[in-house]
């Protein structure tokens, strides 16, 4: 089989650097929001004229983005979602949307942190974590494989702030992990039954913080590549809380200052 041209490999790479958004709204306030660039911007042929895909098309050509038209049929494969994307799909980028080989490539820091989501299919929390763990100064590593999409829906309940996040993707977070830790990562899951807590002491070496789905927690996979299984302390016979909820306070715990353990 013939290899692929360094042509092709560099654009391949270019695009596996880009999001995907869809629908008329998310794209037009993506395209509006600042450091976001546009590459590629798709429209349905079956389109009819609308003042908000009029500035959605301006936007673009000032971005210098490559605008194509397609068969219906041919946009919903790129957007993934025929019943909500209006017609319209959008390649976006920014500077902190990346790969986690990227990072990789970096040498981190001894209190570097990132948060790491495994299992969260609930756009409304992954939108609520995005907005906490950005907001903390934190990167979120979000799998490809087992949680929800960066939909519409999700852009919505970040406020608009996956845009200025800094999101490392990944295929499956078990290699992830593994990656991270021969490179000097150390892995703490959240694990309600853990008797350490999150708040207690913890050494200066980068951590990723592993928070699992809104059902079964963290994945028997993630669990085995765990070097800490942290716990947020609770009271009064609450046995949870909420993953975005979970999130602000890892995110938080992970921005104070390391201390030693």
């Amino acid at each position: 089989m013939k290899p692929p041209s360094p042509e092709y490999s560099l654009r391949k790479s270019r695009f596996e650097r880009c999001l995907t958004v869809y629908g008329r709204k998310a794209v037009l306030e993506a395209l509006q929001a600042p450091g976001v660039h546009c590459e590629r911007l798709h429209l349905a042929r079956s389109n009819r004229e609308a003042e908000i895909l009029e500035d959605i098309i301006s936007l673009a050509r000032r971005q210098g983005a490559e605008i194509r038209e397609h068969e219906r049929s041919a946009l919903a494969h790129i957007s993934r979602n025929a019943r909500e994307d209006q017609g319209v799909a959008a390649d976006l980028r920014w500077s902190g949307y990346r790969q986690l080989d990227d990072l990789l490539l970096e040498r981190p820091a001894a209190d570097t942190s990132l948060v790491a989501v495994d299992g969260i299919t609930n756009p409304q929390n992954l939108g609520m974590l995005i907005r906490s763990v950005t907001a903390a100064g934190l990167g979120i590593l979000l799998p490809r494989e087992g949680n929800c999409e960066i939909s519409p829906l999700v852009i919505k309940a970040s406020t608009g702030t996956v845009f200025r996040a800094t999101v490392l993707r990944c295929n499956s977070l078990g290699a992830a992990l593994g990656q991270l830790r021969e490179h000097g990562w150390r892995v703490a899951v959240l694990d309600a039954r853990s008797g350490r807590s999150l708040f207690g002491a913890l050494d200066a070496r980068p951590r990723v913080f592993v928070l699992g789905g809104e059902t079964s927690g963290a994945s028997k996979e993630t669990m085995e590549f765990a070097d800490e299984r942290l716990a947020v302390p609770m009271a009064n016979g609450v046995e949870s809380l909420n993953v975005a909820v979970t999130a602000a306070l890892v995110a938080y715990r992970a921005s104070m200052a390391a201390t030693s353990g």
